[in-house]
């Protein structure tokens, strides 16, 4: 299995480094140069004695699990959280009391992060900020000599991915995409069931998040809390009147910050669709329905939302669902992927299990359950920083960018309400209304949280 894989991670990254990925899209983006013109350290591979100094930034939510993470493979593998960054520093200052008393040892804080970019003495970020910043934050760090991990979606929008490409290759970073799935013991073994032919051709898979998100109210206009830098949270959004409704979590639910379900949790399901297909290119035809059927709340993003991904040449396709409330379980993946073979088929379940069913009797065939893929996930980030070597990266760059940009295509067709044609070689929509959804495929940053060139 170490070999097969290594071999498809190999090809992927040359294709993306060669092809499809690369291609050209003109939005209309301003262009600025990046904050306070940056150096440019020098990549170089780290011994095992050399400790990989980290700094995380959004430490809320998500980023609870990045210092535990890191933390925890502090001892064997040499690497040690000297920095936590937020626009809160409420949640900034907690966090800091927090890691002395479970780690024993104080660690830096900082409100604006660019302040730890300049911070030469830092050799990597870890990201778990809102969506809206993911990009910008990556290819500000690639940039200032900084390896990263990136939550995912690694983009707000599709541009976004070619410019975090460039910017890795540009600058030589190893950027690692938050999708643990592929670090999982169990689920890299269940993709390589499919790819040897367990389930026979496999033609279909489905991602499924079945979540309980309950209404989130209008909290309505309100001051800015003292200690929360407002405008840095913003970033490249627009900037709108504060309220609740947005800070901290319920941004996942408007189209300025985060991208839905699709778009949150269903990344990981999304990216495992097109790494058990062996799909290595966005789709040509795209549909997306759903809407807001209960709720009369603050949420832009849709409760229901039904996308299918059509894959006409390799004559496979993807469907992803998000349901909210009570629902069936379909098969037990209540958030998860199945795969449609002609010989059976195959239900993930979470992060790491894989069960299979096989000929029309449905009769059970190999399973697997093993836990521990996010420490896995970023033990593979370390190693590939010290090797300076993207080919060993379980989640590399180019992940970011389809799997997320696939989650892009589905909110794109569900707000234009129309299926779409799409070429994914120029990576641009063609036919009736092109010029409307080609005007989605980026943003108007707000100066000066503009992406930069990559000079």
């Amino acid at each position: 299995m170490k070999n097969s894989a290594a071999n498809t991670r190999r090809s992927f990254i040359k294709k993306a480094a060669t092809g499809a990925l690369f291609a050209t899209v003109a939005p209309d983006v301003i262009n600025s140069k990046t904050i306070n013109a940056p150096t440019i350290y020098p990549a170089e591979a780290k011994g095992a004695n050399d400790r990989i100094r980290v700094a995380v930034l959004g430490v809320n939510g998500r980023g609870k699990d990045h210092i535990k993470e890191i933390m925890g493979l502090s001892k064997t593998d040499n690497v040690d959280v000297v920095a936590l960054c937020d626009p809160d520093m409420n949640i900034l200052r907690n966090r800091a009391n927090e890691f002395e008393k479970t780690y024993g040892k104080k660690v830096a804080i900082e409100q604006d992060f660019r302040k730890t970019y300049e911070d030469k003495n830092i050799d990597a970020v870890s990201l778990a900020t809102p969506n809206h910043w993911h990009a910008l934050q990556t290819i500000w760090a690639c940039q200032a000599g900084k390896d990263v991990y990136v939550e995912k979606p690694a983009t707000h929008n599709i541009y976004e991915g070619k410019k975090m490409i460039e910017a890795a290759y540009k600058y030589d970073r190893i950027v690692q995409h938050g999708v643990q799935l592929r670090s999982s013991v169990a689920i890299r073994e269940a993709v390589e069931h499919l790819e040897n032919g367990l389930i026979g051709r496999v033609y279909m898979s489905r991602g499924l998040v079945y979540r309980w998100r309950p209404d989130i109210g209008d909290k309505g206009i309100s001051k800015v809390p003292t200690g929360l830098n407002y405008d840095l949270w913003t970033g490249p959004a627009p900037l709108r009147p504060f309220s609740q409704n947005l800070v901290h979590y319920n941004w996942h639910w408007h189209w300025d910050y985060g991208n839905g379900d699709v778009g949150n949790q269903g990344i990981h399901e999304t990216d495992l669709c097109m790494w058990g297909l062996g799909v290595n290119s966005l789709p040509e035809r795209i549909t997306s329905m759903g809407g807001k059927f209960l709720w009369d709340d603050c949420k832009e993003v849709p409760e229901i939302q039904t996308s299918i991904y059509h894959y006409p040449k390799q004559k496979k396709i993807i469907q992803f669902e998000v349901r909210n409330w009570c629902t069936n379980l379909e098969d037990g993946a209540g958030v998860g992927n199945i795969f449609y073979g002609d010989k059976g088929y195959m239900v993930i379940k979470g992060y790491g299990a894989y069960e299979t069913y096989l000929g029309e009797k449905r009769e059970k065939g190999p399973a697997r359950t093993e836990k521990g893929e996010l420490t896995l996930h970023f033990k593979n980030w370390l190693d590939a920083i010290r090797a300076r070597d993207m080919s060993i990266q379980n989640g590399p760059v180019q992940t970011g960018h389809l799997s997320s940009s696939l989650a892009h295509l589905g909110n794109i067709s569900y707000r234009l309400g129309r299926q779409l044609d799409f070429d994914p070689v120029a990576e641009r929509f063609i036919g009736d209304g092109e010029s409307e959804a080609n005007a989605m495929l980026s943003r108007q940053y707000r100066a000066p949280y503009v992406l930069p060139d990559i000079v």
